[in-house]
């Protein structure tokens, strides 16, 4: 009969394995004193996580440290950890719509998680380019494109600094949906 006591030592043992499962931006920074209040957008630092959607008391405000965000650090530095790249001819007819949807699933995100946020949305002429704070904002931008518009998603992570390439081909102007 065996006892077990060998797969057990074997899976507390794991070489190679990231014992910090934080984000990259956390894990560049070093470590706030709780509670902490960004200068800039008022996400306040609490249990860990930064959060935009309670509102502070006096007396938290009144022990709190002012200090500025990842985010808004990210944002300052052009700093980004998720990039889509929208290609296709439809792409420049429904622009509106697509900067609208991009500024809904953005809003949606920074209300439980102020440090997903968009660093930067342009126009080059033939792509147009989002660069987010992280990967998750990117792949969740790039899935609400494809489902409101149709076309075609591809994602690409990057092994070297976490990021990721979302491209999405936006269908012509005169398909279906």
């Amino acid at each position: 009969m065996r006892s077990g006591r060998k797969n057990l030592i074997r899976s507390m043992s794991r070489r190679g394995v990231k014992s910090d499962k934080s984000p990259a931006v956390a894990r560049k920074t070093f470590r706030l004193k709780e509670p902490s209040v960004c200068e800039r957008c008022g996400a306040i630092f609490s249990h860990k996580t930064w959060r935009s959607d309670r509102r502070p008391t006096i007396a938290l405000l009144d022990r709190a440290t002012w200090t500025i965000c990842p985010a808004c650090e990210q944002v300052a530095g052009g700093q980004y950890f998720g990039k889509v790249a929208i290609v296709g001819t439809g792409a420049k007819v429904r622009l509106d719509a697509i900067r609208r949807r991009i500024a809904n699933v953005a809003r949606r995100a920074s209300t439980t998680q102020p440090e997903r946020r968009v660093v930067s949305a342009d126009w080059n002429g033939a792509t147009f380019e989002v660069l987010t704070t992280s990967q998750k904002l990117a792949h969740r931008i790039a899935h609400e494109l494809e489902k409101a518009f149709g076309g075609t998603t591809s994602y690409n992570w990057s092994d070297e600094d976490g990021s990721l390439l979302a491209t999405w081909r936006c269908p012509s102007a005169g398909a279906n949906r």
